[in-house]
Order: C-alpha cells, then sequence, then structure tokens
C-alpha cells in the first residue's frame, strides 16, 4: 500500500510505526462558523482513509480536534454578545448533528482544545526550558524559529522567504518576525485561563501538537488536513513537537485538496461558501459524496454548476439497477449482511485502486462497468447478478455509498425532485420517439433502456408519449 507524503513530496510504501497499528491524526474544525462543503469533504477522507487502512487489518486509533478557542470565534463571541464558551459548544453541537445527516462516522477520540489547557501550559515550559521558546513582557510566548533547524521542510521554504512580506503586528514582542506565538496574554473581555506568564490563551498552533502528545504520545503514524494547513499550522507543529520530543513527529503528512466554486476559491470574503447543511437539503448524502469522490483527494475539487445534479443522476441510475436485480432475484440475494458471498473481483479490483493512495476517483469510475454487467447478467436471468449487488454494497460502503434501500432512496430523490422530470430523461424521449417514427427500433430499444436506468419510464399512446417515475 502506498501512501503520498507531503514531507518527502513522493508516494511512499506505507509501514506504521508499530506492526498492525496506526496512530493517526487530522486537524478537524474551528468552529467560529457553520460547517461548509469544505470540513464535510476533509471529514469524508479521512475517515474512509481510516477505513481501507482497518480492511487491510490495522488497528486504527484515530483522531480529530475541535478548535474551541482561537481569534476567529473570539471575534465571533463579541459580534454576537454570546460567550465564547458558550457560542463554541453551540457551534459543535449543530456541527455534530449536520456531520451526522451527511454519514460519517465518529473518530476513535474526539479532542478539544479547551480540555487540555494544562497539556498545552506543560509543553509550552518545555519549549521555555529547552531553549525553543521565549516569554515576552507582556505576557505572550513565542516560538523561536531559528532554534528549530529544519523549520521549512515540509512547506519547502526557507525562513528568508517566510520572512518576506511579515511584518510585526503592534504589541507583538517578538525576536524574529517569523516567530510564532504559543501562548497569548488576555485582552480585556476575552475568555481565559491562568498560566505561569499570566491569565491567557493558548496559540493555534500549539493546541495540535500538545493534543498529540496527551492522546498518542511523541510520535503518529499520519498526520492529516487540508493542504492550506501545510504553511503555517503544520510547519509549525513539526517544530514544536520535534524540538521537545526530538523525534519525527509524523511518519506520513497527508493532505487533501480545496474546494473551489466555478474555479474561484471558496471563501467567506467572496461569499460563495456552500453550507453542508444547505446542500443535504436537495440532494442525499450519497450524491454529495459520489460528487467529492470523482476527484483525487489530493487535488482540488471544482463544484460547478449541475455538479451534484450529474451526481444523483448517476447513483439514481445504480439504484435503479439494484431494485431491478432485487425484483428479479430478491431483495435478501442482494442485501450485504445475506452472509452469502459476492464477487471477490469487485472487491479486489477496488483493494488495488484504494491501495494506490486512496484512488476514490478511479473506484468510482470502476462503478460504471460494474452496473453496465450486472444490467446485462439481470437481463440474461443470470443470479449471479445479485452477487454483485450484494459484493458492491459490501465493498462500497466504505466510501459512504449503497448503504439506503434501494426503493426508499429513488423515492427520496423523486420528493427532493418534486416529481418534475429532468432535462435529460426529456430529451431521450424526444430522440427515442423520433427514433420510432424513423423505424430505427435499435436505437429507440437503446434510448429506453437509458431512460429506464435513470429510474423512468416512457408510456407510447396514438397522441405521443408520458414520462413516468418508475
Amino acid at each position: 500500500m502506498k501512501i503520498y507524503n507531503t514531507l518527502t513530496r513522493a508516494k511512499e510504501e506505507f509501514k506504521p510505526l508499530e506492526d498492525g497499528k496506526v496512530k493517526m491524526y487530522a486537524c478537524g474544525i474551528t468552529v467560529s462558523g457553520e460547517a461548509h462543503i469544505g470540513h464535510g469533504y476533509q471529514a469524508l477522507i479521512y475517515d474512509i482513509m481510516r477505513k481501507f487502512l482497518e480492511k487491510q487489518g490495522y488497528a486504527v486509533t484515530y483522531a480529530r480536534n475541535y478548535t474551541d478557542v482561537d481569534d476567529k470565534i473570539i471575534a465571533k463571541s463579541r459580534e454576537t454578545g454570546i460567550p465564547a464558551d458558550k457560542y463554541a459548544a453551540d457551534m459543535i453541537e449543530n456541527i455534530d448533528r449536520i456531520m451526522a445527516r451527511f454519514d460519517v462516522d465518529e473518530p476513535t477520540v474526539w479532542l478539544k482544545a479547551t480540555e487540555n489547557i494544562g497539556n498545552i501550559i506543560d509543553f509550552i515550559e518545555k519549549l521555555i526550558a529547552s531553549g525553543h521558546a521565549y516569554p515576552a513582557d507582556n505576557g505572550d510566548v513565542y516560538f523561536d524559529v531559528t532554534s528549530f533547524r529544519r523549520y521549512g521542510c515540509l512547506s519547502n521554504r526557507s525562513v528568508e522567504d517566510m520572512l518576506d512580506g511579515v511584518r510585526v503586528e503592534n504589541g507583538e514582542q517578538k525576536r524574529n518576525p517569523a516567530d510564532f506565538a504559543l501562548w497569548k496574554a488576555a485582552k480585556e473581555g476575552e475568555i481565559s485561563w491562568k498560566s505561569p506568564w499570566g491569565e491567557g490563551r493558548p496559540g493555534w498552533h500549539i493546541e495540535c501538537s500538545a493534543m498529540n502528545r496527551a492522546a498518542f504520545g511523541e510520535q503518529i503514524d499520519i498526520h492529516g488536513g487540508g493542504r492550506d494547513l501545510i504553511f503555517p499550522h503544520h510547519e509549525n507543529e513539526i517544530a514544536q513537537t520535534e524540538s521537545l520530543t526530538g523525534k519525527q513527529f509524523a511518519r506520513f503528512w497527508t493532505h487533501n485538496g480545496l474546494i473551489k466554486v466555478n474555479g474561484q476559491k471558496m471563501s467567506k470574503s467572496l461569499n460563495n461558501s456552500l453550507l453542508l447543511n444547505d446542500l443535504l437539503d436537495k440532494y442525499s448524502n450519497e450524491a454529495v459524496k459520489f460528487a467529492l469522490l470523482q476527484t483525487n483527494y489530493r487535488n482540488d475539487i471544482n463544484i460547478t454548476d449541475g455538479i451534484f445534479d450529474e451526481a444523483e443522476k448517476h447513483m439514481t441510475g445504480f439504484y435503479t439497477v439494484i431494485k431491478k436485480v432485487e425484483g428479479e432475484f430478491g431483495k435478501a440475494a442482494c442485501s450485504a449482511d445475506s452472509g452469502s458471498g459476492g464477487n471477490p473481483e469487485i472487491d479486489s479490483r477496488f483493494n488495488a485502486v484504494m491501495s494506490d493512495d486512496f484512488n476514490t476517483a478511479l473506484a468510482l469510475s470502476d462503478l460504471f462497468g460494474i452496473f453496465k454487467n450486472i444490467s446485462r447478467k439481470t437481463a440474461a436471468g443470470d443470479k449471479t447478478a445479485a452477487d454483485d449487488v450484494r459484493q458492491v454494497r459490501a465493498t462500497y460502503s466504505l466510501l459512504g455509498l449503497f448503504k439506503k434501500d434501494a426503493a426508499e432512496y429513488l423515492a427520496e430523490t423523486a420528493a427532493r425532485r418534486g416529481g418534475e422530470i429532468p432535462e435529460r430523461v426529456k430529451e431521450l424521449a424526444a430522440a427515442r420517439w423520433n427514433a420510432k417514427a424513423a423505424r430505427n427500433w435499435a436505437e429507440a430499444d437503446a434510448l429506453r433502456a437509458e431512460i429506464d436506468a435513470l429510474g423512468y419510464a416512457v408510456k407510447d399512446s396514438k397522441d405521443g408519449y408520458t414520462i413516468t417515475e418508475k
């Protein structure tokens, strides 16, 4: 099994620090706002990584964090008048509810910055004692980047490059403009905790290092997050942790791509954020997942007009085939829980492509050939079509797909569409009518089959035709 390692900029054979066990950490959400599609995507990707590692026989301990205190949360607290701790707790409850709708499993361990203040203070004290950090007169504590010779190893930047354009803000007492805050002295009205340097709160970067150390010890196998975290967040995590332990912090660094909307980076400033809850009101969670997983996780995803409609169309087509197989050979024969054997070739192919750096894009592209073959078998009365469906359900559930009852999925999708016939189905029906008029029976039959695969039926009459949902 190979995983792309951001640290070495190459795919490497995965070998855990301890045989048979994997320690995995992914940076979670800063709870300053509602969950958007980027948050959902990152949670999905690392849930899939965890599950595939488990499928390969590893015992995985997977930790995610909530950043529940930082500058953005404090700003939101001022804006809303809600105390920062209450605001963060309310947002976490809301985000948890949305993630449950998205159907992403909980990690093994949940970590929160506010529940690790003692661990954070202990970490900072040790960095000061070893000469890697220093307290300022105003109660701030900074990490000295010049004390860590490998600073820049993850982002492939030199300290000189990092200094370009950096300015020291008013009130900061840094020795070096590239130094970063480990502890921030409290300003009036801010949430704070007692520390050896006075009332204050942790800096963002130290939180993950301290929580990792508390959960896993000095080293982990995989550290993940969005590509926007490579610098400065993950770079600073490496500097802090390895300065304290003298050991390599994470064996593999993995980073998922970012979400773009019609070619532009998704951001609040551009007012183009796609809230996950809003998407789930319009589309099934499986359709949203299908749309996202068609791109390799390391690449950016461009959310274009119609991408989720297209994904819903594909999932509807797949579930329509499943429903037809269930009608021919029985629902029990198609259930992943039946205990009967499936088609090992489907599972073997899935394992092969996912072993190459979790290639969900290729795994999904295989589905079109699989379902075409299932349809062919069903038409021929071949009962192994049920074996194939059973295997698809068992295997692809790892990606969060094919977990619903087929009839239920199709009914829910139809209800969301409000009975409106998609334009694609209308186009196919019109083309079929024209083919019949031209006595091109083969083309007409092929078009009917395509309409059928999309979950619709065409009924002819002397005056024309009607389209109905199946």
